[in-house]
């Protein structure tokens, strides 16, 4: 089979799409023709280098495909089901794999990531690692929302327990975990601030039901923000930019307001004034991606059409190098989706 691989660290040019040998389902196992997979930012840091990253890896953690084998001893489906993938994996045994739990599994791993990936024409996943795809999508939209869709999911409901009535400060309403992010405060009942780069996703930001949009490079984000909340501040920073953001979100937040991270893509050294901090009562919360029932929680979600996946642009996997410029340039809307071949 054909898959986009990398074979060391570094720039766009270490990306090969090359033939591999193609996957058989072992016992609990199906094999997955993937109809579409999706692109996270986590390409490009596992791309550029990762530590612990095994070598040569194909890359990419969200997909969405039929299925064309079972192995033994699987119960759940058959050949021809279609179906979204769990990007992440678990031990499954310890306490924090258990159903409602707010964290999950340290022993976890990531498609992509810890092993081979989505990019690739077929995969070989156990049963429990895949959930029936909603029947209203397609397969690109399919594969454009599980990894984003936990990720901030785990972020507002698990750590922050965003609730009714309360106000959400999103940053970067374009990216993926952004467009996903809107929509769960959205459909919790929150009022959303966010921000955007340019006038299309501002557009897409209210779309999406936004109540106040800003451009995070021109506006005062920090007197905006409280005259929209008339000097109360917001109860909840939902915060994966970093370094460049993080007195704006800290200041942002009301009495009792919690930050939630997930990432520092502008950088990870990040300060405050600890007195701000307890005066306040702030709370700072770091949240990784999400857990079982947060996945299932977002295919309900999905499948209900409370929360639509956005798809930017689709790339032909052969296009993984082109794929990897357009995200890296930070224009995109949504996902970014590459097909098989």
């Amino acid at each position: 089979m054909k898959a986009a691989r990398i074979h060391e660290h570094g720039g766009i040019e270490v990306l090969r799409y090359e033939s591999v040998p193609s996957p058989t389902p072992a016992k609990g196992e199906v094999l997955i023709q993937i109809k579409a997979s999706a692109m996270n930012h986590l390409d490009l840091w596992v791309r550029r280098g990762i530590p612990g990253v095994p070598l040569p890896m194909i890359m990419g953690s969200d997909g969405a495909g039929v299925i064309t084998e079972i192995g033994h001893d699987v119960s759940q489906y058959k050949v021809g089901d279609e179906v979204c993938i769990q990007p992440l994996v678990y031990c499954g045994h310890c306490r924090f794999c258990s159903q409602g739990q707010e964290n999950y599994c340290n022993q976890w791993g990531i498609l992509g990531e810890n092993q081979d990936g989505t990019n690739c024409e077929y995969i070989a996943l156990p049963e429990h690692r895949i959930r029936p795809k909603p029947s209203h999508l397609s397969f690109e939209a399919a594969a454009a929302f599980p990894l984003t869709a936990q990720t901030a999911y785990g972020m507002l409901v698990r750590r922050a327990k965003i609730e009714t009535g309360e106000t959400v400060f999103i940053w970067g309403a374009g990216s993926g975990v952004g467009t996903m992010a809107i929509q769960i405060a959205k459909a919790k009942g929150c009022s959303v601030i966010t921000t955007g780069g340019s006038k299309e996703k501002r557009a897409h930001a209210k779309s999406l039901g936004a109540d106040l949009v800003l451009d995070h490079y021109n506006d005062d984000i920090i007197s905006t923000v409280k005259d929209y909340t008339e000097k109360q501040g917001v109860d909840v920073v939902f915060e994966h930019v970093g370094e460049s953001t993080w007195q704006t979100s800290m200041r942002i937040l009301g009495k009792g307001g919690r930050l939630v991270t997930c990432g520092a893509t502008t950088g990870p050294k990040a300060s405050f004034d600890i007195r701000y901090l307890f005066s306040k009562q702030l709370s700072v919360l770091g949240s990784t991606m999400g857990d079982v029932a947060a996945f299932d929680d977002c295919v309900t979600l999905v499948a209900d059409g409370k929360i639509k996946p956005i798809v930017d642009r689709t790339f032909n996997l052969s296009e993984i190098q082109d794929a990897h410029a357009h995200l890296e340039n930070g224009n995109q809307i949504g996902k970014v989706i590459l097909i098989p071949s």
